[in-house]
C-alpha cells in the first residue's frame, strides 16, 4: 500500500482526502484500489457496469461488488448496459462498445461530482500489454510510452504495481474477489499476451516486464521533452498563419524530414509527401494535402482552416424536435438528420466545423468505415464544393457529413423509441 501512497504523491493523482470514484468490477485489481483508497483515507464512491454479455456471471458480479460495498459501508452506483444496441447503433466492436458505454456514463458520475476523479485498475501488467499490442502496431513514441498515471481526471494510482503484488496484498488482508471467465479464453489479443506470450517472456528473461515499464517511464519522459521541443519547433519555423518556413527549415535543421513531420503530421501529412517537400522545398503551386508549398513555404490552404464552432442541439444554428416512433416519417434532406435520442446522453460536446483531411467517418447502411475524400469522389465535388463541407461531430467523432450523408452512429433502429430531428439553420 506504501508504494501505490507514494505513487500517488509523486504524480500528484488526488489530494489527501478528496474525493474519488472507483471504477469496481468485482476483480483483484479494482477490489484492492478500494480497498488501498478507502484505507488511506480517500472518500471513495464505487461504479459498477454490468454489460449483460456473460449470462448469470454478470450478475454473479454485481451481487458480490453490492455486498462489498455495503460491508466497507461505500455508496454504490450501478448501470445496466444494452451492448448489442450499443453496436447496432454505431458499428462497433464489443469491446469498443463497452468502453464507449462505461467511460459516457462515468463522465456522467464525475459531472456530478466537482471536484471528484475517476481511479481505475490498471496495473503494471496491464500496461506491458499496452505497450506490446501498441508496439505492434507500428506506433510512435505516444503510443510505446503506455498508459499515463493520470488523463485529465482519470487517474491510474496501481501503475507500478504487478498483478502478483496485487494478489498477495488482497491475500493478507482476507479478502476475496471475482474471476472473469473470458480472461481465460484466447480469443482477444491481448489475451494471447497475457496469457501466452507474456509469460513466456518472463520466463526467459526474468523481470522482463519490471524492465519494459522502466522503459515505458523512460519514454514518457521523452514524450514529454518532445512536446517542448515542438512548441520551439513551430516558434522558430513557423508564423502566426500556421505556414513552415521549409527554406530555413532544410537549411538550417539537421533532421529537417523529422522535424517537418513533426510540425504538420497532425494534419494528416505523410512521411512520402514530406520527403518530397525536403527534396525540392522551392517548388511553386505544388498541393500536399491540406498545405500548398510556394517557393519555400509551406501555406495551409485558408478555405480548410474555417473556424469550428461548439453546437448544442436546440439552439442556433442547430434546431432541434423530439419525434415518438409513431410520428417519424423521414424524407431526404440536405440540411436535416434524424438520430436515436441517445446521442445526447452524458453531456456530449458538439462540433461544426469543416472538413479535413484524413477525415474518416462510418456511414450509415455501410460496415467499416469511409474516407471522406473517397465520399467526395462518388459525389463529384469539385475543389469548391469540397472546401464548403461541413461536418457534425459528438465527442470528435463524425455524426453527419451535411448535405452529403449521415453516419451510422446513433441511427435510427427498430430498437429506438426517442428520436430527434435537428436541422442546420442558414
Amino acid at each position: 500500500m506504501e508504494k501505490v501512497r507514494t505513487f500517488i504523491r509523486e504524480h500528484n493523482l488526488l489530494a489527501d482526502g478528496g474525493n474519488v470514484m472507483v471504477a469496481l468490477s468485482g476483480g483483484a485489481d479494482s477490489v484492492a484500489l478500494l480497498t488501498m483508497l478507502t484505507r488511506m483515507g480517500y472518500r471513495c464512491r464505487a461504479a459498477h457496469c454490468n454489460f449483460h454479455l456473460r449470462g448469470p456471471e454478470s450478475d454473479r458480479d454485481m451481487n458480490f461488488v453490492m455486498q462489498l460495498c455495503a460491508d466497507m459501508n461505500i455508496p454504490l452506483d450501478i448501470k445496466h448496459f444494452d451492448v448489442a444496441a450499443r453496436m447496432e447503433a454505431t458499428g462497433e466492436s464489443v469491446e469498443m462498445a463497452c468502453r464507449s458505454l462505461r467511460y459516457d456514463w462515468f463522465r456522467e458520475l464525475l459531472a456530478a461530482t466537482p471536484g471528484a476523479r475517476l481511479a481505475v485498475a490498471h496495473h503494471l501488467n496491464d500496461n506491458v500489454e499496452t505497450f506490446f499490442l501498441n508496439a505492434l502496431r507500428g506506433s510512435g513514441v505516444a503510443g510505446v510510452r503506455g498508459m499515463l498515471p493520470r488523463n485529465g481526471d482519470i487517474i491510474r494510482p496501481l501503475l507500478e504495481v504487478t498483478r502478483a503484488e496485487i494478489e498477495d496484498y488482497l491475500r493478507r488482508q482476507g479478502m476475496g474477489y471475482v474471476t472473469d471467465s473470458t480472461n481465460a479464453e484466447n480469443t482477444f489479443r491481448r489475451n494471447r499476451l497475457r496469457n501466452i506470450i507474456l509469460p513466456l517472456l518472463d520466463e526467459n528473461f526474468p523481470g522482463a516486464s519490471a524492465m519494459i515499464s522502466l522503459t515505458m517511464a523512460n519514454l514518457r519522459a521523452d514524450s514529454a521533452l518532445l512536446s517542448d521541443y515542438d512548441e520551439m519547433l513551430r516558434r522558430r519555423y513557423t508564423d502566426d498563419s500556421g505556414a513552415v518556413d521549409v527554406a530555413d527549415l532544410t537549411a538550417s535543421h539537421p533532421h529537417p524530414a523529422e522535424a517537418l513531420y513533426r510540425l504538420v503530421r497532425d494534419r494528416g501529412i505523410t512521411r512520402r509527401q514530406i520527403a518530397a517537400i525536403i527534396a525540392d522545398p522551392m517548388a511553386a503551386g505544388l498541393t500536399f494535402g491540406p498545405y500548398t508549398l510556394d517557393r519555400g513555404r509551406l501555406i495551409p490552404i485558408s478555405d480548410e482552416t474555417t473556424e469550428t464552432i461548439a453546437v448544442t442541439p436546440g439552439t442556433p444554428p442547430l434546431a432541434m424536435k423530439h419525434i415518438t416512433r409513431d410520428l417519424f416519417n423521414p424524407c431526404r434532406s440536405d440540411n436535416t438528420i434524424w438520430l436515436d435520442a441517445a446521442v445526447l446522453e452524458g453531456n456530449p460536446r458538439f462540433e461544426l466545423r469543416p472538413w479535413r483531411r484524413g477525415d474518416r467517418f462510418k456511414p450509415f447502411g455501410m460496415k467499416g468505415s469511409k474516407k471522406l475524400s473517397d465520399l467526395f469522389v462518388t459525389h463529384r465535388l469539385d475543389s469548391n464544393a469540397k472546401r464548403a463541407v461541413r461536418v457534425l461531430t459528438r465527442n470528435d467523432e463524425i455524426l453527419w457529413v451535411v448535405g452529403l450523408r449521415p453516419s451510422r452512429l446513433f441511427a435510427v433502429t427498430p430498437l429506438t423509441t426517442d428520436i430527434i430531428e435537428l436541422t442546420l439553420k442558414p
